[in-house]
């Protein structure tokens, strides 16, 4: 039998009669039985990791990375574990158009949010934890991540293209507090920031807030499409101390792009994305961030617009 680092998978299911399942890499949504020689270490280690606190948590075994989610079902304890990549794959090896991934790097010495949006497993950390990873190694500077539990690996110091050196740090928000964790992070004066996954509304406000202070911003949400991303962020904002009306302001002048992401195929996996974004140069007129600010979000138009004009070669803002 082989070890279980040697299996080609991204998720393991592992039942309460530690019957371990992965993709079968067949069809859609099959699933094959895995045996390894050696599963019953790696079960032990994947149970002694837990706080018995947080069901999400992070674990290495022997130099993997596996997200996992601990959860009770009516027969016992099941898990899901992630198999992360050794190292953060090159942006360019993830199969975005080229045209898209231009423009995306294109972005680097901008200011504001980059929101990552998809349902879960679609490759959203993967995407935006490559392009962090570009980004540092294009330009240098400081880099500071929030994510529980996290994920890839980011951690450690980069040899920029423009001669200095980035760095980046990663942490986890202290006791699960997603907003104390941005408070802290925009007091260590970082050029960028990373936010693992906008799911609190104390986490949303303080993204806003960050991506309108000169920093460049990009984290992850659960949505549909990238109308209801954008309302997502919203919604959890306003569920603070601050109005809707200003969400939607501070979203119109802080976004930089919403993307919208899923993965296709069954033995290799490519990323399908669409895409809106607004004009890095946020003093020019701007229709999509005219109608962020509204809070009327007609923006199928806008959407179909751009990425027509991108992939054709063309501009998509004018101005510029």
């Amino acid at each position: 039998m082989v070890k279980i680092n040697d299996v080609p998978f991204s998720d393991i299911y592992i039942t309460p009669d530690r019957t371990a399942y992965i993709p079968d890499n067949k069809t859609a949504n099959g699933l094959a039985v895995l045996a390894a020689e050696d599963f019953e270490i790696f079960y032990q280690i994947l149970e002694n990791a837990w706080d018995k606190q947080n069901p999400s948590y992070s674990l290495l075994y022997e130099d993997v990375f596996y997200r996992v989610e601990r959860t009770v079902s009516i027969y016992g304890i099941q898990y899901c574990a992630r198999k992360m990549p050794k190292k953060v794959p090159p942006f360019g090896a993830l199969g975005f158009p080229p045209e898209l991934a231009q423009h995306l790097l294109s972005l680097s010495t901008a200011s504001g949010l980059i929101l990552w949006s998809g349902p879960t497993g679609a490759g959203k950390t993967t995407s935006i934890s490559s392009l962090l990873k570009e980004y540092l190694t294009l330009q240098g500077g400081f880099a500071y991540t929030i994510e529980d539990p996290t994920e890839m690996p980011l951690d450690g110091v980069y040899h920029s293209v423009a001669g200095g050196l980035g760095l980046c740090k990663q942490t986890q928000p202290p006791h699960g507090n997603w907003g104390e964790g941005l408070k802290s992070a925009l007091r260590s004066k970082p050029r960028y920031i990373l936010v693992g996954e906008i799911r609190t509304p104390e986490t949303a406000s303080e993204v806003l807030r960050a991506a309108t202070s000169g920093h460049l911003v990009l984290s992850t949400i659960h949505a549909n499409n990238i109308t209801d991303a954008i309302n997502s962020v919203v919604k959890y904002a306003s569920s603070t101390s601050m109005s809707e009306e200003l969400a939607y302001d501070l979203f119109s002048r802080g976004m930089l792009g919403v993307l919208h992401q899923n993965l296709q195929g069954f033995e290799r996996k490519a990323p399908a994305c669409s895409f809106l974004f607004a004009n890095p140069i946020s003093t020019k007129g701007d229709q999509v961030r005219g109608i962020i600010k509204g809070g009327k979000l007609n923006l199928a138009t806008s959407i179909e617009t751009q990425m027509t004009r991108l992939f054709r070669g063309m501009n998509m803002f004018p101005d510029l």
